[in-house]
């Protein structure tokens, strides 16, 4: 076997390089200041720095050459070895696995946390369902598209292209100026956010037999984990300050992703190496194309239907072309059978089609809780986006602990179904919790609701998956994978364009009934009395809102900072309307939730397979050569005349 040299060789090479480069540009600068003539001197010097930077370069291409070419003797090992992957073999790819989720999962986090800030600099609260929304959009639309181009070119390839594509959407959001031009880089995101979500659940798909996830499941919920604990408070650190390295503190929430993102690729590229067999298959760009031209007009009047009003022409026009593009995706995908971007036979299976239905419900109240509930605790409670971010810790901690308990159990006994429906059960509780939130409440009181919410969702998030890889052969594991996530997502689309939507629209019209009540306009007068609260600089804002009805309600459209600095009496009906357009949310989440939860009792739970889908796609190509060895021997025995042998045996004399 050639010699592959580590990475601390690697390194070497680059330091020798810095080294060799350095000194040429001293000994050229030295010998361009002393030396008469100048361009002779210089020009040899020039040259010999060039010959050593050259030198280097290859020595370092053929360097990286060499260590793809020990990627490649790994994957033809665990080929070799019938898909069987060693304890150290899983660990390194999970290494890889994890950085791409630490990536995605940290962005989500941070950005949460900081909307607010965001929003208020860019003057444009009401806009930020265009922030969310947009990202979620090419996440989900990409899921699928990743999932079913990693099955034909491997999933190592789409991997890096996704993190790729990511970080270019990082570097372009941290300089927005705009909710609108942010949006769009956030699109840009999430474009390859999708391949970050479905691809490291795909790939452990792949290396690991359905009982056997949950052993290596801790790795992955450890990841989750630190990045919902430190997402957080690095967003908050961020909002907070008003400039970092003379960057405006909250643009470092997106591009924070550089140095992380590079990271992850350097990891990726060392240790993600697993055998693929590339299959000459049809790229079904119509199904692309349709599901696009059916999902983003609908999305769009989710959002924007509260403004162009429901049964305006706009939205009319959404949903024809929608409907028209979502009827055109399932023709095409009817055409392209195995090929299609997600396969219609997959919904032959009961187990696949309430897996995937059961998904987009727990989406839906999945993205509702993690978007109302930190912009509730800002708005109602006064909560910076860091202290947020921290308050909502009960919800991470019920699901690293759901998750944990219900992973080992599902390893030990093989049996899943009752998961599903103890998950919605508890999701179901914590957001009936909610509905009973007021503006007066403590916050511990919304803490017992996220603990419910978390510990339901960790049950639901893995099972959910499991059951729909389990339900598809090894040949669909991507496909199935990428399914599972983008109904989940689509219910996260949607869940997030209507509760934005229902939050903004009743907002205005609470706020309004309100001012109505007695004891608030009694507030407001006491406090207007009061010469000190006239004279405090962080009520002006809200006095000279209070002078005009129509613009205190038309105010929460914009800078809402000022509701946590003014007097408590000036702002109560402000935090009052947020807190019943906000109960209003959480009903909705609930019904859904409770459809789930009836549903959750006619999921299929087959028995795990004892294979990976390595193991089991070896399995198939060993059996596949014996039976072709076996066709080819009884094509060529009957070639042998009969009586042959026999007269071999005696020949005559």
């Amino acid at each position: 076997m050639p010699h592959v040299p580590s990475v601390r060789a690697v390194r070497q090479d680059f330091s020798r390089l810095r080294a060799c480069a350095a000194v040429a540009v001293g000994v050229t600068l030295h010998s361009t200041q002393n030396s008469p003539d100048e361009n002779l001197p210089a020009a040899g010097l020039r040259s010999a720095a060039a010959f050593s930077l050259t030198h280097f370069h290859h020595r370092l291409r053929g360097s990286m050459s060499r260590v793809d070419s020990k990627g490649k003797q790994q994957a033809q090992a665990i080929k070799d070895a019938g898909g069987v992957m060693t304890h150290r073999q899983i660990l390194f790819v999970i290494f890889g696995l994890m950085a791409g989720m630490f990536l995605s999962s940290l962005d989500q986090t941070i950005v949460s946390t900081s909307m607010r800030t965001i929003a208020d600099d860019l003057d444009g609260l009401s806009q930020q369902v265009w922030v969310t929304t947009a990202y979620l959009i090419l996440a989900t639309i990409s899921t699928p598209i990743y999932g079913k181009l990693s099955d034909i070119f491997g999933r190592r390839p789409l991997f890096i292209i996704a993190i790729s594509i990511f970080l270019v959407g990082s570097i372009a959001a941290g300089f927005a100026s705009s909710m609108y031009e942010l949006a769009a880089f956030r699109a840009i995101q999430g474009l390859g956010a999708g391949g970050l979500m479905a691809l490291p659940l795909a790939i452990m798909g792949d290396i690991l037999a359905p009982r056997e996830r949950a052993k290596y499941q801790g790795y992955f919920l450890a990841v989750f984990g630190v990045s919902s604990v430190v997402g957080p408070l690095i967003g908050g650190l961020f909002a907070g300050t008003p400039e970092i390295l003379f960057v405006t503190g909250w643009r470092w929430v997106f591009l924070i992703n550089i140095p992380i993102g590079l990271a992850a690729l350097a990891i990726v590229l060392r240790f993600l190496h697993i055998p693929h067999e590339r299959r000459t298959v049809r790229i079904d760009w119509w199904g692309a194309a349709t599901i696009i031209i059916g999902l983003v007009p609908l999305l769009l009047v989710a959002e924007q239907g509260r403004e162009w009003g429901w049964g305006s022409l706009g939205s009319i026009a959404c949903y024809v072309i929608g409907v028209i593009g979502l009827a055109a995706f399932v023709l095409s995908e009817k055409l392209m059978g195995d090929d299609a971007l997600i396969p219609l036979k997959l919904f032959k299976s009961s187990t696949f089609s309430m897996a995937t239905v059961l998904g987009v419900l727990v989406g839906f109240g999945m993205f509702g809780a993690m978007m109302t509930l930190p912009l509730y605790l800002q708005v109602v409670n006064g909560a910076t986006p860091t202290e947020s971010g921290f308050l909502m810790l009960p919800m991470i901690l019920g699901l690293m602990i759901s998750s944990i308990v219900s992973g080992q159990l599902i390893a030990r006994t093989g049996k899943y179904q009752m998961f599903p429906t103890i998950g919605t059960a508890f999701v179901a509780v914590g957001f009936f919790v909610f509905t009973f939130a007021t503006a007066d409440k403590p916050v511990w009181f919304l803490m017992i609701g996220m603990l419910f919410v978390g510990l339901g969702l960790g049950q639901l998030m893995q099972t959910l998956t499991l059951a729909s890889q389990n339900s598809v052969g090894p040949r669909d594991i991507g496909v199935a994978t990428s399914a599972s996530t983008f109904f989940r997502q689509i219910g996260g689309t949607v869940g997030t364009a209507v509760i934005f939507s229902v939050i903004f629209t009743r907002w205005p019209l609470n706020i309004a009934t309100a001012f109505d009540s007695t004891r608030i306009q009694d507030g407001i007068t006491a406090a207007l009395s009061d010469p000190k609260v006239a004279a405090d600089p962080a009520n002006a804002q809200i006095i000279e809102i209070l002078k005009n009805p129509g613009a205190a309600v038309g105010s929460v459209s914009g800078d809402t900072s000022f509701l946590n600095t003014s007097d408590p009496r000036l702002s109560a009906a402000f935090l009052e309307g947020f807190a019943n357009s906000a109960i209003t949310v959480f009903w909705i989440a609930l019904a859904v939730i409770l459809v789930a939860f009836v549903l959750s009792f006619f999921l299929k739970a087959p028995p795990l397979r004892a294979k990976s889908a390595l193991q089991e796609n070896a399995d198939d190509a060993a059996a596949a050569v014996a039976l072709e060895a076996d066709r080819a021997a009884s094509q060529t025995a009957p070639l042998v005349e009969p009586g042959a042998a026999a007269r071999d045996d005696n020949p005559k004399k």
